[in-house]
Formats: C-alpha cells, structure tokens, sequence
C-alpha cells in the first residue's frame, strides 16, 4: 500500500543505494582505472579484438534488465520532484533538435548525429552524479539523484535512447522497425514489467533484492572497461569537428538551458532547480554510449564523447556549482 510520507524512494530494497554514501574519489579513481584497463587490454596480442561486444551483450541482456527491476519498482514519485525528473527528458528533448539542426550545417551523416544525440543528450547522473549530488547537497541531494537516474535519465535511455539509435542507424526510416527495436530491448521490456509491479505496489522479497543486486552491479565496471577497449586518442582517430559540438553542447549548453528554464523562467531557485542545473552539467553516461555502439552510431566518437566529457565535467560542475550558488 503506497504512503504519501516524504521519502523520494522507499528504503526498502534501496537502503544500500540511498544510504551508502559513495566517495567522489573512488570513483573518479575507479572510471580512469578501468578505461585505462580497457586501453591496455585492447593492446594485448591474445586479447579478443571484439571483446567488447560480447561485454555489451552482457550489460544489455544481463546488468542492465536486472537493474531496472530492481529500482523502477521501487521508485515512488512524489509532485514536488516534477522538475529533476523532467529534467533528463528536457535534455534529451533539446539535444535531439539540436543536432537535427546542426547536421546538414556541420555536414554530419547520421551515424555521428546519432552518436551525438545520445552522448551528450544523457548525463551520467548514477556514476558520476551520486557523489557530487551528496557532496553539494548532503543526503537530500543523494537521494534525489537516485530518482533523477531512476525514473530521468535511465527511462530516457531505454525508451527515447533505443527510439533514436533505432532511428538513426536505419538506412529508411520506418516505425514498424522502430517500435520493433523498442520492445525487443530487454532493459525496456524489464522496464514495462517493473511499472507494472510499481502501480500494483509489488517489491521483491529480500532474497530476490539480492540476487537482482548482485547480477546488476558489474554494470559499471563492464561499461567501462568496454569503452576503454575501443578507445583511440590517436590523431587520426580523433574526430575533433563532431567532439567540439558534442561537448559545447553537454558541458554548455545543456546546463545554460536548464539554468534559464527552471531558474530565470520558472523562478525554481529552492535545491530542486539548483540539482537539476548541477545534473545537466554532468558528463555523457556510460549505457548511452553502449547503445551508441550496439546500433553502429560512430563507435570512435560515442567512445571519445563519454571518456573525455566526463572527467571535464568534474569542472564543469565546480563552475556551475558557482554561478548557481548566488541564485
């Protein structure tokens, strides 16, 4: 039976997300140990050269569907969070006419506009944006953060992510293949069956919270380490003309948007438009670039835009924290 009591997501089933306070730290230590594994390990002679696909299809059919059981059944929504929520479909929203804007300007084909609009359309508010959530704002700004991925940034992707790569990688576009790629993704599927346990008030018993745990939580090291090992900072791989729109718009324009919006329009300058502001700023996320690469959307780019955007966002957030600290 669902409660109207303050919580943005019941403690059940979540205590170890909510209250576990994650070190900034450690994971900034931890995302450049890993892509720097990935980098190395690619360079190995008995290495698998398409090792990385077999980690994706791990993280899309494994990790990532048990995640979003896990979580999206326990999400309680609440009307006052409306604008962090709203913030990740806002985002997405823009950076998908942004791009289809600059596209036949900046002469990209559709594989790079796609790889573009997913890169820097979703912000890594889990990895990146849980410490720096409760670095700036204590346990509050933590706990949102977690409804922001859960039911923002993490529906984005499974739903207007899939919708957009499916879009973007077909040679004609056509609706019945996109509707087709949409529902055949198993983290949207996990998706469509957790909001249904949620609406009937279902929470898995402990035992099942567990296992769904356990089987989730290699997600990110997998994430990485598979970016890692398509990463190439030589010259010629280098795609500096589509890197530079990327992150003007992710580290840039993304926050401006959200900073005008919700504070200068919308008037929010309580800790709810100042998070949102903060998780815009934030770098590209690590499953947006997975599916970047399953759909074929310019792997060397989505693969640069997520390992360059997101340790310049750990500046970027510092600026922002800034100009938003005097509203």
């Amino acid at each position: 039976m669902r409660t109207n009591t303050p919580p943005l997501i019941k403690e059940r089933g979540l205590r170890g997300e909510v209250n576990k306070s994650p070190i900034s730290l450690t994971n900034l230590i931890l995302l450049f140990v890993c892509l720097l594994l990935g980098m190395i390990l690619q360079r190995l002679k008995g290495f698998p050269k398409d090792a990385h696909l077999v980690l994706n299809a791990i993280i899309i059919y494994v990790c990532l569907p048990a995640l979003t059981l896990l979580y999206t059944t326990e999400i309680h929504f609440v009307r006052s969070q409306f604008l962090p929520i709203m913030m990740p479909y806002l985002l997405f929203g823009f950076a998908f006419v942004f791009f289809k804007i600059i596209a036949p300007i900046a002469q990209f084909d559709r594989s790079t506009t796609g790889a573009l609009t997913l890169t820097a359309g979703i912000s890594s508010i889990s990895f990146v944006g849980f410490p720096i959530f409760e670095l700036l704002f204590g346990k509050e700004g933590l706990q949102m953060g977690v409804l922001m991925s859960q039911a923002g940034s993490f529906v984005v992707c499974g739903t207007l992510g899939i919708f957009t790569a499916s879009y973007y990688s077909a040679s004609e576009v056509s609706t019945k293949k996109i509707v087709k790629d949409i529902f055949q993704f198993p983290p949207f599927l996990a998706f469509c069956i957790a909001l249904i346990l949620n609406v009937l008030g279902f929470h898995f018993p402990n035992i099942a919270t567990e296992i769904l745990q356990k089987i989730g939580n290699p997600f990110t090291i997998l994430a990485l380490i598979s970016i890692g090992l398509q990463i190439s900072f030589k010259r010629e791989d280098l795609q500096v003309k589509s890197l530079q729109y990327g992150l003007f718009y992710k580290l840039l324009l993304a926050p401006l948007l959200i900073f005008v919006l919700y504070i200068l329009i919308i008037g929010e300058h309580s800790f709810l438009g100042k998070i949102s502001v903060v998780g815009a700023s934030l770098g590209s996320m690590n499953t947006a670039t997975i599916i970047a690469i399953n759909y074929g959307l310019n792997p060397k780019l989505a693969t640069q835009m997520v390992s360059i955007s997101i340790p310049l966002s750990f500046l970027n957030v510092g600026v922002w924290a800034l100009v938003i600290s005097y509203w």
